[in-house]
C-alpha cells in the first residue's frame, strides 16, 4: 500500500520522511528500511504478532508494512503546472491514500513560504489545488463516458450520474471523496484516478511536547471524515538516530509519550481500512498480512500465494488472544476453539489463519 506525504515547502514534509527512512528504534528489533530514495517501507507496530510467534515458537517475525512516498512539494498554482506542479499530482495519483503534512509549530528560525503560520490556510492552498486537478479530470472523463452511456451501457450510465455529481461537489470546493460510488459502478474511483478520491490524513507538526493537534486542525479532519495525527517532525528525526534507550530517555526529557512515528504508521494503516490476519508455525516465519477490511478468507489466501488461492479447499482460524491464552494449537483444537472456515468467511482482524490445500 503506497501513501504519499505532501504539504508546503518548510512544512516538515522532507523531515517527517527522513524520519522515517532511519526509524529502526520506535519499532524495536524490526527496523525501517529504504528501498529507494524517495520511498520509506515502514513497519506497522503490532504487539500481537510477537505474542502469537512467541506462543507457536516461531523462528522470525515479519511485520506488515506501508510504504511512504516522498513527493515533490506544492506551491499555489499547481494545478496549472506552477512549480512542480505537474510532478505532484501524476505523483499522488500513483498512491493509495495522502498524508498531509501541515506546519503547525511557531519555530522563527523556518520560514512559512507565505511568512505566516495558518495551519488552516495551508490546507486550503493544497486541497484547492486538488479539487482543481481534479475539475478537469472529471470533465475530460465525463465526455469519455457520456458517450458509452448512449449505448445502454448500465455501468457507464450509473458512472456518468456519479461523474456529474462530483463535477458538482468540486466546483462547490468539496473532494470527490464526498459523493458514494454507485453500486453498479464500484470502479468508478478507479476509472477517474482523482486526487481527492483517495483518503487523506493530516499530520500536524507541532511544537516539541504537544500531544494533540490543533483543535481547528481536529475539528477540519473530522469534518471531512479524514484521520489526523500530531508528531513533532523534529522531534522525531532526532529520536530516530538513537539507540531505543537513548531514544526513550529523550523523550521523557521532551515530555513525549511514546513514539509519534509509530502512531503515524498505525494511524496510516487504519486510514486504508486495513485489518491483520496472522500466519505462523513452529520453526515458520511469523507474519503480519494486511487485508481490507471484509475480505473473505478466499482473498486472505490469495495474498499469501496465488497458487494457494487456486488450491484453497478450507482455513483453520481462532482469534490470536484465543491462541495465546491456550498455549497453542494443540491445545486449542482440544479445547474446539479453532474454527474450521470455508472460503466465503470474512476475516476479523487478529484472526491466526492456516490455510489447508
Amino acid at each position: 500500500m503506497k501513501v504519499g506525504i505532501v504539504g508546503l515547502p518548510n512544512a516538515g514534509k522532507s523531515t517527517l520522511f527522513n524520519a522515517l527512512t532511519k526509524g529502526g528504534a520506535q519499532t524495536g528489533d524490526y527496523p525501517f528500511t529504504t528501498i529507494e530514495p524517495n520511498v520509506a517501507v515502514a513497519q506497522v507496530p503490532d504487539e500481537r504478532l510477537e505474542a502469537v510467534a512467541k506462543t507457536v515458537r516461531s523462528s522470525k517475525l515479519e511485520p506488515a508494512t506501508i510504504d511512504f512516498h516522498d513527493i515533490a512539494g506544492l506551491v499555489k498554482g499547481a494545478s496549472e503546472g506552477e512549480g512542480l506542479g505537474n510532478q505532484f499530482l501524476a505523483s499522488i495519483r500513483e498512491t493509495d491514500a495522502i498524508c498531509h503534512v501541515v506546519r503547525c509549530h511557531e519555530d522563527s528560525g523556518v520560514p512559512h513560504p507565505d511568512g505566516r503560520v495558518d495551519p488552516l490556510a495551508d490546507i486550503e492552498t493544497i486541497e484547492t489545488e486538488l479539487v482543481l486537478a481534479d475539475y478537469e479530470q472529471v470533465e475530460r472523463r465525463l465526455g469519455r463516458v457520456g458517450k458509452q452511456a448512449k449505448t445502454g451501457d448500465r455501468e457507464a450510465i450509473a458512472e456518468l450520474g456519479w461523474l456529474q455529481a462530483v463535477h458538482e461537489a468540486l466546483a462547490a470546493g468539496r473532494p470527490a471523496r464526498t459523493i458514494p460510488l454507485p453500486d453498479a459502478a464500484p470502479d468508478a474511483a478507479r476509472n477517474l484516478q482523482g486526487l481527492t478520491t483517495k483518503p487523506i490524513l493530516y499530520v500536524a507538526n507541532v511544537d516539541e511536547g504537544d500531544a494533540e493537534p490543533p483543535q481547528a486542525v481536529a475539528s477540519h479532519a473530522a469534518a471531512n471524515n479524514a484521520g489526523v495525527v500530531a508528531v513533532s517532525a523534529r522531534i522525531e528525526g532526532e529520536l530516530a538516530e538513537l539507540d531505543p534507550a537513548e531514544a526513550e530517555e529523550m523523550r521523557e526529557s521532551y515530555g513525549v509519550e511514546g513514539s509519534g512515528l509509530a502512531r503515524l504508521v498505525r494511524a496510516a494503516y487504519d486510514l486504508l481500512e486495513l485489518i491483520t490476519f496472522f500466519t505462523a508455525g513452529e520453526d515458520k516465519e511469523a507474519v503480519a498480512r494486511p487485508l481490507h477490511r471484509g475480505a473473505t478468507a478466499l482473498e486472505a489466501s490469495g495474498t499469501i500465494h496465488t497458487e494457494i488461492m487456486e488450491a484453497f479447499v478450507k482455513a483453520e482460524a481462532i482469534g490470536w488472544r484465543e491462541l495465546v491464552e491456550c498455549g497453542g494449537y494443540v491445545a486449542a483444537r482440544d479445547k474446539g476453539l479453532l474454527r474450521i472456515e470455508g472460503r466465503d468467511y470474512v476475516v476479523q482482524d487478529g484472526d491466526v489463519i492456516t490455510i489447508k490445500v
